[in-house]
């Protein structure tokens, strides 16, 4: 079987039409939050939140949820889910605390904040 010139044109378009197709299924997929979460988006009304998440191997990962301000440790698997620790109170020292606790005030070398 021999392809001319016109054929691979064809066989160029069809395969560009099935990957728009993909693409276009993937755009409808997140606008309706089918797809993984898009962790840059801030919304206040959310009560529940993924902290961290730790992949342990190819079938188990630690995940941090965080509801109301109360952190919950659980277990991920493929066959069953484990609560580690419950009611985990966030560190409340955070970087931003600190920084603005300080006010912007950079001490100089040796020399103490107050």
């Amino acid at each position: 079987m021999d392809l001319n010139s016109s054929e691979y044109f064809y066989v160029f378009l069809a395969l560009l039409f099935v990957l728009g197709l993909v693409g276009l299924l993937a755009l409808i997929a997140r606008r309706f939050g089918l797809g993984f979460p898009v962790s840059g988006r801030a919304n206040s009304a959310r009560r529940l939140a993924v902290s961290e998440l730790l992949p342990l191997d190819s079938k188990r990962r630690l995940v941090l949820f965080r509801r109301d301000g109360t952190e919950h440790l659980v277990l991920l698997g493929t066959e069953s889910d484990l609560l580690i620790e419950s009611n985990i109170q966030p560190p409340q020292d955070t970087f931003a605390t600190v920084l603005n606790e300080t006010s912007g005030r950079v001490p100089a070398i040796g020399k103490d904040i107050n």
